[in-house]
């Protein structure tokens, strides 16, 4: 029988198959092979007890992704969750997630919450930023389901991961999305206006038959450090169509002259402030590279 992963506690699994949840080990062979089954994994599943719904995994089935950290396979979605006030928006750890996200040719999605704060409307200059560059941004104020319905449409047939830091709203999104309290909505510190972590588990949530939402705890924090730091342009969208204008062959786009990069953001086709955050995570994916071996 066929299913997939929905939840991993410990060594225990729960999985979904044919409109039933089973609980299962994984099948030594697999423990000598070296090979975990994570979230998200398609995994071919033998009834061990009928009644009581357990099982044992015999094969996982080949990824078409993998997330190291926290371990999560085969997403295809990912819905990069800002606040557009408390917390304020974390454009560095988006821009982050943006590039990790092309580096594992996953689809990103940028939602903008809580804009019924930003009084100043703020979050129109983001969201301005981030569609020149052909991304998809949708609006939202998720106590208020103002913005679910988009949400919900863009979310079919897919396998999509919420992430963004505590306290912008993703438990919030996901709450609204299904209409019930489905996961624990955290608590914003009124002392330093940063998000208390709440969930403590990666779960797949089921909205239909093809689609699921992953609520998965530390995922603001992954590592990126995958990317080598000199292939980074590959993953800024917007400077992919310029980087054959730079002179130098290996350009960085940072000390360099007559830079494509440079030659656009001048031109006002590359944002001033996506550039700089480029240059932060260059670097200091150069500094982590000096330690890596």
């Amino acid at each position: 029988m066929q299913g997939i992963i929905i939840e991993n506690i410990s060594n225990l699994y729960r999985i979904k198959a044919e409109n039933k949840i089973y609980e299962a080990n994984a099948r030594g062979k697999l423990k000598k092979e070296e090979i975990v089954p994570v979230v998200g994994d398609k995994v071919e599943i033998e009834i061990i007890d009928g009644e009581k719904n357990k099982a044992v995994i015999e094969e996982i089935r080949t990824r078409e992704t993998y997330i190291k950290r926290p371990k999560m396979s085969n997403i295809n979605q990912i819905i990069l969750v800002v606040s557009s006030k408390n917390p304020k928006p974390d454009l560095l750890l988006l821009d982050k997630q943006l590039a990790y996200a092309e580096y594992l040719k996953i689809q990103p999605v940028i939602v903008l919450n809580k804009t019924d704060l930003d009084k100043k409307e703020e979050f129109k200059e983001i969201k301005s930023i981030y569609e020149k560059i052909g991304y998809k941004v949708i609006e939202t104020v998720a106590k208020e389901q103002e913005g679910i319905q988009e949400l919900k449409e863009i979310l079919y047939g897919n396998i999509n991961v919420f992430s963004g830091n505590s306290g912008v709203g993703k438990s919030t999104l996901i709450n609204a999305i299904f209409e019930k309290d489905v996961t624990q909505e955290g608590e914003i510190s009124t002392r330093n206006k940063k998000g208390k972590n709440t969930t403590t588990a990666t779960k797949l949530y089921e909205i239909d038959e093809n689609t699921y939402i992953a609520d998965t705890p530390g995922f603001s924090t992954f590592d990126i450090s995958e990317i080598e730091y000199k292939e980074l342009d590959k993953y800024f969208r917007e400077f992919k169509s310029v980087i054959d204008k730079c002179e130098y062959v290996g350009c960085t786009h940072i000390k360099e002259e007559n830079c494509g990069v440079k030659q656009a953001i001048e031109e006002g086709k590359i944002h001033q402030t996506r550039y700089d955050r480029f240059c932060k995570i260059y670097e200091e994916l150069k500094e982590r590279d000096k330690y890596k071996y």
